[in-house]
């Protein structure tokens, strides 16, 4: 089963020591970056991700930055194992678990990057962003050339039911269309029994596309177009 959407933040008080200008340089320091320009999250696929910088939100920077498990495993391993997020990513256990999850896209070429977000200074989130048109999801819809998708989770309880998802969804589809210019379409496919996901993406300006069978699950196709961005 693909994986989506939590519940749809670690909390607070597990912060990481950060400042990328001016919030957010130190989790590109002392071995936090990319490995090498050659590594997947600065590769072509995705018109170099780890490079994109911090978004403005009204709740302060945003920034996606590519996942260490060394650094980021034991995070994102609590994450998967609160009841809200396992309910639809699944992937409820140990490191191992998370671990496995995570090592086909570290490994792979650069199609899928796992990301934490990161908002004003704390690791708050965790994402996908993949090319939907070189995915499995390719099947199920009329895919176009640079379709870019996203998968989300929030990690902490504190952070979800108050617009924190909505606001970091329109602000990583704006990443996206603001640094891969040929991508005409930011993707999601939210479990429909997750209908506030569903409706986080409506209020980030997607809008629903289609129902889609997908292994695993019933789901709503959303999109945000270029084309529509500032109207919506």
């Amino acid at each position: 089963m693909p994986p989506t959407d939590s519940g749809l933040g670690s909390s607070s008080e597990d912060t990481l020591d950060l400042q990328l200008p001016p919030e957010f340089g130190a989790l590109f320091a002392e071995g936090h970056g990319p490995a090498s320009p050659d590594a997947p999250a600065a590769g072509p696929l995705l018109d170099n991700l780890a490079g994109w910088g911090a978004a403005d939100t009204p709740a302060g920077p945003f920034a996606l930055v590519p996942v260490r498990p060394a650094r980021d495993l034991d995070r994102i391993t609590g994450w998967m194992n609160d009841p809200a997020v396992a309910a639809f990513w699944e992937l409820a256990g140990p490191p191992e678990t998370t671990a496995a999850h995570l090592r086909p896209q570290l490994d792979g070429d650069g199609r899928s990057v796992p990301c934490l977000g990161v908002l004003a200074g704390v690791p708050m989130s965790y994402w996908e962003i993949y090319r939907a048109d070189l995915d499995p999801l390719a099947r199920h819809y009329p895919a176009r050339p640079q379709d870019t998708g996203v998968h989300l989770l929030i990690g902490g309880a504190g952070d979800r039911g108050r617009g924190l998802g909505a606001m970091l969804l329109r602000a990583t589809a704006d990443l996206v269309l603001d640094h891969r210019p040929r991508c005409a379409r930011v993707l999601a496919e939210p479990d429909l029994r997750n209908t506030a996901s569903v409706a986080a993406f409506l209020s980030a300006g997607f809008r629903y596309g289609d129902e889609i069978e997908l292994p695993g699950k019933r789901a709503a196709l959303m999109v945000r177009d270029r084309s529509h961005r500032h109207l919506l």
